[in-house]
Formats: C-alpha cells, structure tokens, sequence
C-alpha cells in the first residue's frame, strides 16, 4: 500500500516515521535510536520527518538530522528513504521559539543540508508561521533557496488555510504539516484538507494520537477500547487505520522511540475500518 506525494512525483509508504522522539528530552541511547530507524526500513517504511530543532537546546541544532544520516547510512538506505525537515524555529534554554526570519531560515537550510549530507533537501518545511513579520518574506525565502537549488520542494507545517491561499499564489507547495488527530480535527472542518487534497498537496498528520496524554486517553476511552476489540489491534493502529481512510492524501507520521511503536504502526496498513466505525470516530468532540 502506497500513496503518490504526487507534487514530489514519487510514491511512499502511507505511514512515515516521526523522528522527534529520539532526540528531545528523554530520548533514547543512540543505539537505540538506530535500531528504531532500521525496524521502520526494513518494515517498509520510507518517509521520515525531522527538523533542525529537534534537539534538547540551540547548542546541538541539528542532532535529530545528524542522527538519521549516521542511521541511515548505516543501513545503506540513505538514498531509498526521503528525509523531510524543516526551518524557523530555534531552542533558547529548551524553550521552543519560531523565528522564521529568512537570515534564519537560510542559515537553518544551509546547515541542515550538512547534517543531512545532502547536496539538496527533498522537502523543507517552513515549521510554523512568524507572527512577528510577514508570511510573504519567510516564504520568498524558501522560494529563493528552491530557486538556488538547495531545496527541491517546499513544504509548510502548523499553517491555517488562508496561510496556504497565500503560498500557492507565489509558489508550489509539496505539503501541509499540521497535527491531526480524533481530538484535533479542526483541518477536515476548516477546508484545510479539502484545499491539499483538490490540489495534490500531501497532508503530514502529526500527533495523530495526541501525544502522551493523548495517547493514554484514547487507550481508556470505551469507544477505542470496543473497536480494538473489535479489528484485534490496538487503539493506536485504530486510529491510524482512520486517518489512513479520512483521504488518499493523508500521510500520518507517528511518532516512535522504541521497535514495538514502529511494527505496531505497521499493523495499521491491514486494517480497514467500517464506514460506521469511521463516523463514530468523526463525531468525537475536539479538545
């Protein structure tokens, strides 16, 4: 089972990997971290995400990325999977900052394409808009770096609809990165999945289980716990089986510091829920 990131002109897995886990707080050893990308290859898997400030602070910028090219490298599959990251944001102390003024976001790219080891980034993702200036200069950035040739294809992530009106005017886009799960569906009710899909945009759910807390919500919730039951598989790949049936388009990029999260993901690609499954789901309130 795969989808076409039709705007990149190649197919991937419908299930990526996001990487972020193993390099924030309470992350793994790094031998760990390497046995989770190589489960997630070799299970098929080949769409990773990352970002430059995927670290624990501003004094190992890049760790996540640095980490995925020694993983991949490893394994000999650096070229077989595509990395995505992302630009504009920083880590004073920890804290997570956006700053995606285009000095930034081109000193960002130019480092990324180091720690990445790459000639050109398959996919940069402006990480979030900067409130503090126009979304137009951020965006001429990227543009001005796909132009130069360090990145192939724009991608833009916690962005709102009239957000991405805006972009497609000036530009291509590859992707909308946004979190998406049955408590935060406020992207199938605003247009914002409708617009990618009738434009052939990917949509990168993140945080398709909530995080932590949400993750342990939907494992005590009784409509989740029935249709475990139910299909033989575990709340998690329920609800990744569900965003896998809300569109084509649709890539949701789990989260995973450890082997088990990865194959259970996997599981997920089996699963076909009923259309009155998938309406029970929808009509979950939103936190």
């Amino acid at each position: 089972m795969n989808r076409e990131l039709k705007a990149m002109g190649r197919m991937i897995r419908p299930i990526g990997l996001g990487a972020m886990p193993l390099s924030i707080s309470g992350r793994p050893a790094e031998s760990q971290a390497f046995d989770v990308l190589e489960a997630f290859v070799e299970g098929g898997g080949d769409f990773i995400d990352t970002a430059n400030v995927y670290c624990l602070n501003d004094s190992e910028i890049g760790h996540n990325e640095r980490l995925i090219h020694r993983g991949l490298t490893r394994i000999g599959k650096r070229d077989a999977v595509l990395v995505a990251t992302k630009g504009g944001m920083r880590r004073p102390r920890g804290a997570w900052k956006v700053d995606a003024n285009p000095k930034w976001l081109r000193t960002s790219c130019e480092k990324s394409l180091k720690d990445l080891g790459s000639d050109a980034i398959a996919m940069y993702q402006l990480h979030a808009p900067d409130l503090t200036m126009k979304f137009g200069d951020s965006l001429g950035e990227l543009i001005r770096l796909k132009e130069e040739g360090k990145i192939l294809h724009i991608g833009l992530s916690n962005v709102e609809l009239k957000q991405l009106v805006f972009a497609l005017r000036h530009t291509t886009i590859a992707s909308v990165q946004n979190r998406c799960n049955p408590s935060s569906k406020q992207d199938f009710d605003n247009g914002l999945i409708r617009m990618c899909q009738s434009k052939d945009i990917a949509y990168i759910a993140y945080s398709p289980m909530g995080g932590h807390h949400g993750h342990l919500r939907m494992r005590a919730h009784p409509l989740f716990q029935r249709l475990s039951e139910k299909y033989g598989a575990s709340p998690y790949c329920v609800v990744l089986a569900w965003l896998l049936r809300k569109g084509e388009h649709i890539i949701p990029i789990p989260g995973a510091s450890r082997i088990s999260s990865v194959r259970d993901a996997t599981r997920a690609l089996g699963i076909k829920l009923e259309p009155g499954d998938i309406a029970q789901i929808d009509r979950l309130p939103d936190n």
